[in-house]
């Protein structure tokens, strides 16, 4: 496909000023841009010394070149790599030479990535992973996406596909060679066969999916007014984000701060106290807002009287520092938040809790969207076992190679793929 597509260039290193800038072309004209900078020829895949110079044959710069002849390459097309100095005028200057030229044009949100994947270098799943890895802002964040950039899922997704496959030729043989359609014509194996897909399907949707590393895990502070929320959320989230006051129903509203504690990511949620007395219109609202995120929170620290938080919460002694400070003999956690008693063990327990609920280091993680096709996959596996009719379980498992197919991108819609590739900068 990339004969008939524009040469496209773009700054593929980080915004300038800096050490060095790399300019990437990639296309079918990536060869005469850069025979056209440097006047020769250079030895593909090796690093070569050259001066850049514009039509006018004015220097703009001496750069380290790349020449890496397609298809064997990042995006399955011709591509050149500029390693300029990475001043703005310099890169200015070069790409300004490079939008002269015929059938070159700047590249847009993604199109380096789009064409990896419209030419096979890599599918869908990989991209995700891609995505996510330079959306990465934690240690397991970057690790699980690794883990889909190199493969893992794609690999799994095929070694199913392949299982189902040979299913189908089981089905497409009993269909030929048997009188009747029973299903007692099929070997042994092929319900054996049929559990151990199902069992790992399952295994699989059973993870944690890949947003819960994104969004982070919704810890709620909640409790009546002056029980010490709003000074024990700045204390976990370490800034002034709450306005703490003696002043009964000073919390109004949710309160959300997203914050990384041993590389794990967690959004607190301070939220409006709880009371049914002396409350205006507005933090009535407050209150019902606090109660909604009840329904929502991975967890719930609850720093009122023992027993009235909802079901599951961590029982908090907050403000133990204060004189008015009341025990509670089945806390979960003695903290005061101003003088720092007990606030690091808190953010322990919250660690290892975190990382009891989200993926563990370096395992590959579902997305939404590959989620809804593997749970496509499996309940089209498991109509295939409840069928009597070959015909049926065969059409069972196309339905089931197909969602396989949409996981990895090999059945795509234009609006997911503008999406998906509008997540990536300008030179990715």
């Amino acid at each position: 496909m990339s004969g008939d597509l524009p040469t496209i260039f773009a700054i593929s290193s980080g915004a300038p000023p800096a050490a060095i800038g790399v300019i990437r072309v990639s296309g079918s004209k990536a060869g005469i841009a850069l025979l056209t900078l440097i006047g020769r020829d250079v030895e593909p895949r090796r690093a070569s010394l050259a001066k850049l110079r514009d039509n006018a044959g004015e220097t703009l710069d001496e750069a380290l070149v790349l020449w890496f002849p397609g298809p064997e390459t990042a995006t399955g097309e011709d591509l050149a790599e500029l390693h300029c100095h990475g001043g703005r005028a310099v890169l200015t200057a070069v790409c300004e030479a490079l939008g002269t030229m015929d059938g070159l044009r700047p590249a847009q949100e993604g199109e380096f990535t789009r064409r990896a994947f419209a030419n096979g270098r890599i599918d869908l799943a990989q991209a995700e992973g891609l995505a996510d890895l330079l959306e990465a802002e934690t240690e397991l964040q970057r690790a699980a996406a690794i883990r889909s950039v190199s493969g893992a899922i794609s690999n799994k997704v095929e070694g199913w596909r392949e299982q189902v496959l040979h299913l189908s030729a089981q089905i497409e043989a009993a269909l030929d060679f048997s009188d009747e359609d029973d299903v007692s014509d099929l070997p042994s194996s092929f319900a054996q066969n049929i559990d151990k897909l199902t069992s790992s399907l399952e295994e699989w949707l059973m993870r944690p999916r890949s947003e819960r590393l994104k969004e982070g895990l919704r810890i709620v502070l909640a409790g009546p007014p002056n029980s010490g929320k709003s000074t024990l959320f700045n204390a976990l989230v370490e800034s002034e984000a709450a306005i703490t006051s003696s002043i009964a129903g000073t919390t109004r509203d949710v309160i959300e701060r997203s914050v990384a504690i041993s590389g794990v990511p967690f959004v607190f949620i301070d939220t409006a106290g709880l009371r049914s007395e002396g409350i205006d219109e507005i933090e009535t609202i407050g209150i019902r807002r606090a109660n909604d995120e009840f329904d929502r929170a991975d967890l719930v620290l609850w720093l009122g009287a023992e027993g009235e938080g909802p079901d599951g919460a961590w029982e908090v002694a907050a403000r133990s520092d204060c004189s008015d400070f009341v025990a509670k003999p089945s806390a979960n956690h003695r903290v005061s938040a101003k003088t720092g008693e007990g606030l690091a063990d808190l953010k322990d327990v919250l660690v290892v809790f975190g990382r009891g609920k989200l993926p563990k280091p370096g395992e590959a993680t579902l997305n939404a969207r590959q989620r809804k096709r593997l749970i496509e996959a499996h309940d089209a596996v498991v109509s295939a076992k409840a069928q009597g009719d070959f015909l049926l379980i065969g059409e069972d498992l196309r339905s089931v190679r197909l969602a396989f197919d949409r996981l990895i991108g090999r059945t795509s819609t234009e609006d997911m793929l503008d999406a998906l590739f509008g997540r990536f900068c300008i030179g990715k």
